[in-house]
């Protein structure tokens, strides 16, 4: 659900590391605020800070903090940045930015705030985005939140499972572990789960609806074996664009050191467009040790997916 707040104050600097002024009104354009010290064709183009957390952060040390202080370019107000996620939007009038980064490397000594009370706020609390549309912005400007919902699907490939032989257990597992990773790190998702026979062609046509609905994750379970039936690691690398062998290869030197049958497993994980697909083997013990591995490296391939040189 959307939310709705307003612009407190908008601020600017001509040089990076220096306090931003606060100004009537800031102009953006695809390559951030026009003459900010920050703008630039990378992925922290605005900052954003809301001036509930500078209330804060005064109450506890005893002065008031003025807009821009923390070299925020836009304090807003009526939002809580805590909750706030990865692609998260924000619509200003014409504007609309995209979340990119939450928190930063604190610059210590260089960070005037930090030099006079030891710490800051930015770090924690301050969130930082990219322009995606531009035009200009001025103190009172409603603000609309617009949450990114996350769009998971798992695929259960099993014959038997799909006759109702027997209830799927390895879908319904992954689906946890998908919620609970995007949990933690304040995701909002949406998890679908699919049972599909070991078949080559209703597989295709399950990922290429996938890709057409903009799903973010796609994973199946099963068919990753030698068997005559199973086809999932073919079908899967022939639909994505790029392949991703390191963490497939890892996750099974890990567990086939103690159980050399792990080592038969012939998982794959690839790339179409900015969907993420893992093929992992159908048993819920696999999808345990799977899944584990496979959150770790999620949110950076996320980043990379969409463009963002996070380091």
């Amino acid at each position: 659900m959307s939310k709705m707040a307003e612009v407190f104050s908008v601020n600017i600097s001509k040089e990076k590391g220096t306090i931003k002024q606060p100004v009537d009104s800031i102009d953006l354009d695809l390559d951030g605020i026009v003459s900010d010290a920050h703008a630039g064709p990378w992925h922290r183009q605005v900052s954003l800070l809301s001036q509930e957390s500078i209330q804060h952060f005064s109450e506890e040390i005893g002065r008031k903090i003025e807009p821009g202080e923390f070299a925020e370019n836009i304090t807003m107000q009526g939002i809580d940045l805590s909750q706030a996620s990865l692609l998260d939007r924000f619509r200003i009038g014409p504007v609309e930015l995209q979340l990119t980064q939450i928190g930063k490397k604190c610059h210590g000594d260089a960070c005037a705030i930090f030099r006079e009370v030891g710490k800051c706020v930015m770090p924690k609390e301050g969130i930082f985005c990219r322009v995606l549309q531009g035009g200009s912005i001025r103190a009172g400007d409603k603000i609309k939140y617009q949450p990114k919902i996350w769009k998971f699907r798992v695929i259960t490939l099993s014959d038997r499972a799909h006759r109702g032989d027997y209830s799927d257990r390895s879908g319904p597992l992954a689906k946890d572990q998908l919620d609970g990773f995007a949990a933690a790190k304040h995701w909002r998702s949406a998890t679908e789960t699919v049972v599909l026979p070991d078949d080559a062609s209703h597989l295709q046509t399950a990922l290429e609806t996938a890709r057409d609905e903009a799903v973010d994750i796609v994973v199946t379970t099963g068919g990753t074996g030698v068997g005559p039936r199973d086809i999932t690691p073919e079908t899967v690398t022939k639909f994505c664009d790029k392949i991703i062998p390191g963490i497939m290869d890892a996750i099974r030197i890990k567990f086939g050191q103690d159980k050399p049958n792990a080592l038969l497993s012939r998982s794959v994980a690839g790339v179409t467009g900015t969907m993420l697909v893992y093929a992992i083997p159908g048993s819920v013990k696999a999808v345990k040790e799977y899944m584990s591995e496979i959150t770790k490296t999620i949110e950076h391939l996320i980043q990379m997916l969409h463009g963002l040189d996070v380091h």
